[in-house]
């Protein structure tokens, strides 16, 4: 998370706030791998808990929590996204998954 953090302040002037947006698409870092990296960390986070703790209610909540982002995503923000940054995230959203990884770095054309 704090890659990710410090790829919108310092290389793009911006933040994860909305009214603060950065004004140019990050392809690089975790980026270059999975769309959602902080999102994808988040979803670790509550799976090593659920393990952790031995715990069926985190594990229920991770998974509702996934179904929620799984859909939210792609109805929402990337609607969103694509508005913002036009063919360069369409290219971007063609080649990198959404929360899996992938395994080599995405490059731009």
């Amino acid at each position: 998370m704090v890659w990710t953090i410090k790829l919108f302040v310092e290389v793009k002037k911006g933040s994860l706030a909305p009214w603060n947006p950065i004004n140019k698409l990050i392809t690089s870092g975790p980026y270059a791998y999975v769309r959602n990296p902080m999102l994808l960390g988040v979803f670790l986070v509550l799976l090593a808990e659920a393990i952790l703790f031995q715990s069926v209610a985190l594990l229920a909540y991770l998974v509702i929590f996934i179904g929620i982002n799984a859909v939210y995503f792609p109805l929402s923000e990337e609607k969103g996204l694509l508005k913002r940054y036009g063919q360069a995230y369409a290219d971007y959203k063609n080649n990198v998954p959404r929360f899996i990884p992938r395994l080599t770095p995405y490059k731009k054309k």
